[in-house]
């Protein structure tokens, strides 16, 4: 990938950057570019961030990509992307604050969610961003929010996982249940991980009581039933995912993977929502809040020990394309992290 000889996104007088962009929904390889392009301009509610790193999840992808479709609908873009630059975690330096914003200020080190962090500069809600957690890199940081926002809100307020219950934990080598494993942990309960043969040892030391490879095992198979199953990676069956559930247990859809183009498998998620208020099952799903409240409780994790980001690979700022295809082949050990 090169640097467009003519740029496109520039306003003569405007200090510029470079950034991913995109024009039109597509794959990787085909659709992302990096390009020298206008600063982002800021709101009064609003804060400039100099990015330093930015982690790649997987609605990254879905972004690119405008699938499943329902995400063109809700206001991404019908035809092509409202946002051309991808990235929504991100750690770095603010630059420069609204005339709202009284919690942060230029120089200070944060992290958070940004609008387009696959970019020199990123604008964000100051509502979104916190102060980054003194014991961790910049691309430690990068590597928090999405995901860990996501575990946290799926193991606390969904989950509602108390010390001393089982939990398993499907797609625990991944960015979102690597984070999972460990808040599980904190929580007091007694964590089994589901992942690939390769993966087994990394789930290990992320602190899991247990470790299933799925490619030998069955998660029904033993007999064991948990208390928590939060389902982050796979597709799995519901009828499957109930047989290894306490009869008053809980199941958290946190992702599903399908390749379908209208439901991507949402219609899993539908399903357990419609069928839960007949079964003493609790089976639902949720989408996942920004808010900077909850980055600082996983300050407090990170800071104690009880909480480290996973970080598998790095990748500089000019290769986007090749981090994103490598996280969605399914590789990743954790989180997978763009420096800037």
């Amino acid at each position: 990938m090169t640097t467009a000889d003519a740029p496109t996104h520039m306003t003569p007088g405007t200090e510029t950057m470079q950034a991913i962009v995109q024009d039109e929904y597509g794959e990787a390889g085909d659709v992302l570019r990096l390009e020298q392009i206008d600063r982002p301009e800021i709101g009064d509610d609003r804060v400039l961030v100099r990015v330093r790193a930015a982690g790649v999840d997987r609605g990254v992808w879905h972004l690119m990509a405008g699938l499943p479709y329902p995400i063109r609908l809700a206001g991404y873009g019908l035809r092509t992307p409202r946002n051309g630059v991808r990235g929504a975690d991100v750690a770095g330096i603010v630059e420069a604050v609204g005339k709202d914003v009284t919690t942060l200020q230029p120089g200070d080190e944060v992290f958070g969610i940004a609008d387009g962090s696959f970019a020199e500069y990123a604008s964000a809600r100051a509502d979104k961003l916190a102060p980054k957690p003194e014991s961790l890199t910049f691309e430690q940081a990068a590597a928090v929010p999405v995901s860990a926002l996501t575990a946290l809100q799926a193991v606390r307020d969904h989950g509602s996982v108390q010390a001393g219950q089982t939990v398993l934990i499907i797609g625990a080598s991944g960015g979102v249940g690597s984070f999972a494993v460990q808040i599980a942990k904190a929580f007091g309960a007694e964590v089994t991980g589901v992942c690939s043969t390769a993966k087994v040892d990394m789930v290990r030391s992320l602190g899991a009581d247990h470790v299933v490879d799925y490619t030998q095992d069955d998660i029904a198979g033993s007999g064991q039933r948990y208390d928590v199953i939060l389902d982050i990676g796979g597709h799995r069956s519901l009828s499957l995912l109930r047989r290894a559930l306490a009869p008053r247990g809980t199941l958290v859809l946190v992702g599903a993977e399908t390749g379908g183009r209208w439901l991507g498998g949402n219609d899993r998620q539908l399903r357990a929502i419609a069928l839960s208020p007949f079964v003493g099952q609790k089976l639902g799903t949720f989408v996942a809040s920004e808010n900077n409240a909850d980055l600082g409780v996983l300050t407090e994790l990170i800071e104690s020990g009880k909480v480290t980001p996973a970080i598998d690979r790095t990748y500089p700022l000019s290769e986007v394309p090749e981090a994103i295809r490598y996280m969605q082949a399914g590789h990743a050990r954790g989180k997978v992290v763009i420096t800037v």
